[in-house]
């Protein structure tokens, strides 16, 4: 996907056309850096949560990367893949599953399913055993912006029943877990993997692979994870837990995958005395998931010319667009004391959980995304 070449960047593209409605700008070139890191770096297979973001343009440099396999959720995402990538391998990994969703499934032909107790493994029987049964842990493992595990998981106890049962019924049985988004801590990881070989051994099962889940995001307030510590520390976790008897490694990242690429440039509606913003874009479009995890230190003014907006970091209470009174920041947001209405307010880092969220409520919304070949300068 080549850029227009009048879109070098953000800042081209807003001196230039001037929007009046919310951007979310595309680099393509950051998305397969990012791919290749994981590839290069993670010790085993590297696969994309495509709930992350579902976007064609993100799928399909993802697959020109070399990323071929997807963690899906939902039959509507696994037609998302084929549709830029026939042969693609699926891993359907939501845990809890219609009847109906698991015969969309079967034409699909998923080759690694999750399950955390015995009914959804009951629902699977449509599928065959030759497939790849994942048994999801969770357990109290702190690290993470929030848990994971309060929505899915079976405890120990539970997870060597569970691992018995998907071994006698012959499917090709595994393990898999997801730390919490947002982990930056490699013992995080370790306690789960030593959880799991503990629960192998205990139901006397040698599973094939490990699915360590994602977690290894970019954050939107303060420095990035160390990946590369964070995937020596998976590796050296997995062989003295299972020594020679250790699994394949699966990982799935989302956010990490493609946070990075994408920067969401907002504009402002009005100043208010009192230190309110108004932004053409707000809880209801691509800053939706900021109501639970408002980290906001990434954030920079442009004027309508394209230049910085420099001036005094000054705390404002920033408002969306729509009618609705809760459509505001939870925290307010650092900006310049010389922000001017009709200049432009970009937030970085914006790939992950924000398209796949955003709605066009009061008739507000993002149009398509514009591809850069640069989201700075």
């Amino acid at each position: 996907m080549r850029p227009d070449p009048h879109w070098l960047s953000p800042e081209r593209h807003l001196k230039r056309e001037q929007p009046d409605h919310p951007v979310m700008y595309f680099s393509p070139v950051v998305l397969q850096q990012t791919a290749h890191r994981f590839m290069e770096g993670f010790p085993g297979l590297v696969t994309y949560a495509v709930k992350a973001n579902p976007a064609e343009a993100v799928l399909v440099n993802l697959v020109a990367a070399g990323i071929t396999s997807f963690d899906v959720a939902s039959p509507a995402e696994m037609a998302a893949v084929r549709a830029v990538c026939p042969d693609a391998t699926l891993h359907y990994n939501n845990p809890v599953r219609s009847l109906a969703e698991v015969e969309a499934a079967k034409s699909f032909a998923i080759a690694s399913a999750s399950v955390d107790c015995l009914s959804e493994l009951d629902k699977l029987a449509p599928l065959g055993t030759d497939l790849e049964v994942t048994v999801r842990l969770a357990l109290p493992v702190k690290g993470a912006a929030y848990d994971f595990g309060a929505k899915f998981g079976v405890g120990p106890e539970g997870g060597i029943a569970l691992l018995k049962e998907v071994a006698r019924r012959g499917y090709r049985p595994a393990i898999c877990f997801h730390p919490g988004t947002q982990c930056a801590d490699p013992a995080a990881w370790a306690a789960y993997i030593q959880e799991a070989a503990d629960v192998a051994k205990a139901a006397g099962v040698r599973i094939e692979r490990m699915n360590v889940g994602g977690g290894f995001a970019s954050h939107r307030a303060g420095p990035s994870p160390d990946l590369e510590r964070i995937f020596v520390g998976i590796r050296a976790a997995t062989v003295a837990a299972f020594g020679d008897e250790a699994p394949d490694l699966v990982c799935e990242p989302g956010r990490a995958m493609v946070a990075e690429s994408f920067t969401l440039a907002t504009r402002v509606k009005a100043i208010r005395e009192e230190g309110v913003v108004f932004l053409n874009d707000g809880l209801y479009g691509a800053l939706f998931e900021f109501r639970d995890m408002c980290a906001v230190e990434r954030v920079r003014a442009v004027s309508p010319e394209g230049q910085g907006r420099a001036g005094t970091a000054k705390p404002m209470v920033v408002f969306g667009p729509t009618c609705d009174s809760i459509d505001r920041l939870p925290e307010p947001v650092e900006l310049p004391d010389v922000l001017q209405e009709g200049d432009y307010v970009l937030f970085d880092g914006m790939g992950a959980y924000s398209l796949s969220l955003a709605t066009d409520f009061n008739g507000y919304g993002l149009g398509r995304p514009i591809t850069v070949a640069s989201l700075s300068g």
